[in-house]
């Protein structure tokens, strides 16, 4: 690849490091720390979608004001997305309390999140919608870096950080080393 002619813009199957503001309803909901932004593969769906629409082309410095409609961001709130479990089929590791966030497997075998959304005597309401379904997101976006992913990270579909305790031993799991394996 031809580093000063490609690397220059933001495109499928490079890193982006990119700073962001995340607003909703007018309140700043979350944010980069200065000098620490996001790292992703563009094109891997590691950002949501419509965000990742709108920073194709950006070259490194550019600013820009993203507002990425619910359908493109964590999709359209459902009604329908509560299901109630007896207590007693409930793990015993999870707390039972309103908010926490739990991993579950559908029928199908996919791993899906659910959020406690009610606690009663016989039964607990898990909630499938994202806390932010629903809701129309606006970034103000400043890309800040752009590298060529290596092999490895386009293999495995996510950025690889330099930053493992355990040296050139490390290996990728699930987005992180596992340097606790040694």
């Amino acid at each position: 690849m031809s580093a000063k002619t490609e690397l220059n813009k933001v495109a499928k199957d490079l890193v982006v490091s990119m700073e962001y503001e995340l607003t909703v309803d007018g309140e700043i909901i979350d944010a980069t720390e200065a000098g620490d932004p996001i790292d992703f593969i563009q094109g891997y769906e590691n950002i949501i979608a419509g965000l990742e629409k709108a920073v194709e082309g950006l070259a490194v410095g550019d600013t820009k004001e993203v507002l990425v409609k619910a359908t493109e961001a964590y999709g359209e709130y459902d009604a329908d997305g509560f299901v109630e479990v007896p207590k007693a089929e409930f793990p015993d590791d999870i707390p039972m309390e309103v908010g926490v966030e739990i991993s579950v497997t559908n029928d199908d075998g996919e791993e899906m999140t659910a959020f406690i959304e009610e606690v009663s005597l016989e039964t607990i309401t898990l909630n499938f919608n994202h806390p932010l379904a629903g809701k129309d997101l606006t970034f103000k976006v400043k890309i800040v870096g752009i590298r060529e992913a290596t092999a490895e990270e386009l293999e495995h579909g996510h950025v690889h950080f330099n930053d493992c305790e355990c040296g050139e031993d490390c290996e990728c799991e699930d987005g992180g080393c596992n340097c606790g394996n040694h």
